[in-house]
């Protein structure tokens, strides 16, 4: 069975590919760190079986799945750090998915369902769930609208963080820093499922690694080569990204 390895965490692709040298029924054809990537690598190299990342910086799973051409698609196992909508879907009978950070023997449990199921089976079984997951993902992005208040928890309290509060929201990692005039907060959620609850009105992605809150943006810094920065309230400084800067400037009506 040939595998492929699609994360934009390195640790986490380097964890993967570490216990997979522990399955000698298992051949890695390589790894892949975004969404775009790894739909090229899929449909040239036909695999039998990815780890897939739910939520990556340039696109998430479902889009990568979606636009994989070859039939039947591979056996796939979904890998999140969230437990957020998508892990409903696999109540139906599936494979399974491993939740970020899993223990090794989580890993090997799941590998040997994979390799112990007939692969015409395995391919019943995936087409199921892949529509359950697809169902469930039109829905909860039909009905997105902006929360009025970001739950974070803190020990044992649970700080509630209204969104007009959030100077901007920085990744860490598999985390994200959430700044406000007074204090950081650190939650486990990505970007991607940062900005599917925020008000794209205020909140706009200026790279990949960070989320502004336009009202609290005061000056635009221009540097050498067209490049420019946001000022923050707070007086700090985030690069805005080439590819970004159109639609940024546009958003703040330049």
């Amino acid at each position: 069975m040939k595998a492929l390895v699609i994360d934009d965490e390195e640790l986490a692709r380097k964890r993967v590919l570490n216990l997979l040298e522990e399955v000698p029924e298992i051949e890695v054809l390589g790894e892949c760190s975004n969404g775009k990537t790894a739909i090229k690598q899929i449909n040239d190299h036909n695999p039998d079986l990815i780890f897939l990342d739910i939520n990556m910086k340039d696109m998430n799973g479902f889009e990568v799945l979606q636009k994989v051409e070859i039939s039947p698609k591979p056996i796939v196992i979904f890998v999140t750090a969230y437990d957020n909508y998508a892990s409903r879907a696999f109540d139906v009978d599936a494979f399974d998915f491993l939740l970020k950070p899993f223990k090794d023997q989580r890993f090997f449990k799941t590998i040997n369902k994979v390799l112990k199921t007939p692969r015409s089976e395995a391919d019943g079984i995936f087409e199921k769930r892949i529509k359950e997951l697809f169902r469930i993902y039109s829905e909860e992005a039909r009905k997105k609208t902006p929360l009025s208040k970001i739950p974070v928890k803190q020990g044992n309290k649970t700080a509630l963080i209204a969104p007009a509060e959030i100077l901007y929201i920085l990744a860490s990692g598999y985390y994200a820093e959430i700044y406000t005039a007074s204090k950081k907060h650190v939650l486990r959620e990505s970007l991607n499922n940062l900005m599917e609850i925020l008000d794209e009105d205020r909140f706009f992605r200026i790279h990949r690694s960070a989320i502004v809150n336009l009202d609290h943006v005061k000056e635009i810094v221009h540097s050498e080569f067209s490049e420019i920065d946001a000022k923050m309230s707070d007086d700090k400084l985030l690069h805005i990204s080439k590819s970004n800067k159109k639609e940024f400037l546009e958003k703040i009506g330049i």
